[in-house]
């Protein structure tokens, strides 16, 4: 049976790749399909889903930014949008079952379907970013924090619907902190094989059964102990051991979505009803994070990403269906509309760069006018070749360049921690998202005749080629590739050069140790010739 279900999202994860949709996409497919035809779910679908929804809060907490809670546009934003959506809805609802014979007028049930869609899915959220490499950007910041806040209000939303308030010791929690060392240490002498993925599930899943122990909500745990760990050396290096076990472990929950609901098609309409209510609940973040006062690109990326519905949904429908707030077949709608939110919110989010740049003159209409100017970026002064992207390769790039060329080789790059840091080193490096149009209109590309992008995703090299081009860049475009097919489709699209790091590796090891043999050449051919 495990087969059939490997074989069955492999195939559907396949066609969704093909038609240029997230995987994700075809592992949704593939579940409601295989509920229509009654398949049996396997024994540990539910522990896999789980498993996954742990470990990918657990990565959040790994790159998250505290500082970044803090800020007024997050938790303000989170509860301003929030509020506003459930009113909305509540009043909509209520009107037109005044208006419409037959549609329910119990406001204990449209309040509750209200909550349950004010929510934006963390685990699509996350999928989207991952894959675009925006984690540490702007927007990115901006929508995990909003997701991070929403968690919390779903811990005191389970704590009163269930009646289960937290145990006393709970109160202790905050005393993990002072395990830091502990954490910091285990992950040190861990080396960097599987021990150090065992570490990586035992801290999440500890601090899972931890949180469980005391009555609050595990996954906040997962989240919690990620946030200990962050900042430690070791913590990005564990990031990317977790990251394939983390995509997989997901395939399950998704999976599973399509086994929390068979619909009819009258449910479907319904559904299709929720869903279409999603640029609404895009124009509201839109409009939240202008009125605090954000760039409209960060606003528009971010209520972009969070358009969607969340899984929590239908935790809430499930509360709402034991404490008798709504029937089975309400829950069966929200899981619908969830699940095709995913369906667009993915499909739309592969497009965002080009919609923005494409309507950007209409979207900045609406920036406040205290935001931050569009033209206030860091300059690259004197640069002529700027490299995108500060990971290994880029550092790299930067120091085999900068003895020759000194104040002429420059980077960019998103993360402001990593740009400070960078600076504090002597590096010539200034802020910016190289995804960003705003960015290369507003500098000088006469005097810059190379572009490096040293990035690891191959959707955002394209999205960079693409801005580049709109933005009339005069010079030359190089680019990095994991896989040959990569290179051809960099090459296809506009990269003059795209070094496949993988497959050149050992030219470089030979040329960087060419130097010890040199010397030893001619006797080598003196002895041959004799």
């Amino acid at each position: 049976m495990e087969f059939l279900w490997i074989t069955v999202a492999f195939v559907f994860g396949f066609l969704a790749r093909q038609i240029g949709l997230p995987p994700l996409v075809g592992y949704l497919i593939a579940g409601f399909g295989l509920n229509t035809l009654e398949v049996e779910p396997f024994d540990g679908i539910n522990q896999l889903a789980d498993l996954g929804i742990t470990l990918m809060l657990f990565t959040i907490g790994l790159k998250l930014n505290l500082r970044e809670l803090a800020k007024p546009e997050v938790w303000g934003g989170t509860t301003v949008h929030g509020s506003v959506w459930c009113l909305l809805l509540l009043l909509v609802g209520l009107g037109a079952a005044f208006f419409i014979p037959g549609l329910s007028s119990d406001w204990h049930l449209v309040a509750v379907v209200a909550f349950a869609l004010s929510f934006s899915s963390t685990v699509c959220v996350m999928k989207i970013l991952e894959d675009n490499a925006e984690l540490k950007t702007r927007h990115g910041d901006l929508s995990i924090g909003v997701l991070v806040i929403q968690d919390i209000i779903a811990v005191v939303f389970l704590v009163i619907a269930t009646g289960v308030t937290p145990s006393v010791w709970a109160l202790g929690l905050p005393l993990l902190y002072f395990a830091r060392p502990l954490l910091a240490g285990l992950l040190r002498k861990s080396g960097h094989g599987e021990l150090l993925v065992l570490v990586g599930f035992f801290i999440a899943l500890g601090g899972y059964e931890l949180f469980y122990a005391v009555d609050v909500k595990g996954d906040l745990g997962a989240l919690m102990l990620g946030m200990l760990v962050a900042g430690m050396p070791k913590a990005n290096e564990l990031y990317k051991s977790l990251m394939s076990f983390k995509d997989l472990f997901l395939v399950g929950f998704f999976l599973n979505i399509g086994f929390s609901a068979l619909p009819t098609l009258e449910m479907l309409g319904w559904a299709l009803l929720f869903v279409s209510l999603l640029p609404v609940k895009f124009a509201l973040f839109f409009a939240v994070f202008i009125a605090f006062r954000l760039r409209a690109r960060t606003a528009f990326l971010a209520a972009l990403a969070l358009g969607n519905f969340s899984e929590f949904g239908l935790i809430v429908a499930s509360q709402g269906v034991e404490q008798g707030w709504m029937s089975e077949s309400t829950m069966v709608v929200i899981a619908l509309a969830v699940a095709i939110s995913f369906v667009v919110s993915s499909f739309l989010y592969r497009q965002a760069h080009s919609l923005y740049a494409i309507y950007k003159a209409f979207i900045c209409k609406f920036e406040h006018p205290q935001a931050p100017a569009r033209s206030g970026y860091q300059t690259p002064y004197g640069a002529e070749v700027l490299i995108c992207g500060m990971g290994r390769v880029g550092s790299g790039a930067y120091k085999a360049l900068h003895p020759r060329l000194k104040e002429k080789v420059w980077c960019m790059e998103a993360d402001e921690a990593r740009v400070t840091k960078a600076q504090a080193q002597g590096i010539n490096v200034v802020v910016g998202d190289a995804d960003d149009i705003d960015f290369w209109e507003q500098i000088d590309l006469s005097k810059i005749r190379l572009i490096m992008l040293a990035i690891p995703s191959l959707l955002e090299m394209k999205n960079i080629i693409v801005q580049l081009k709109r933005a009339n860049f005069p010079g030359r475009i190089a680019a990095v590739a994991r896989y040959d097919d990569e290179r051809r489709e960099l090459v296809a699209l506009g990269a003059d050069v795209v070094f496949n790091y993988y497959a050149e590796v050992g030219a470089g090891f030979a040329e960087e140790c060419s130097h010890i043999i040199e010397p030893a050449m001619p006797a080598m051919e003196v002895a041959a010739q004799s």
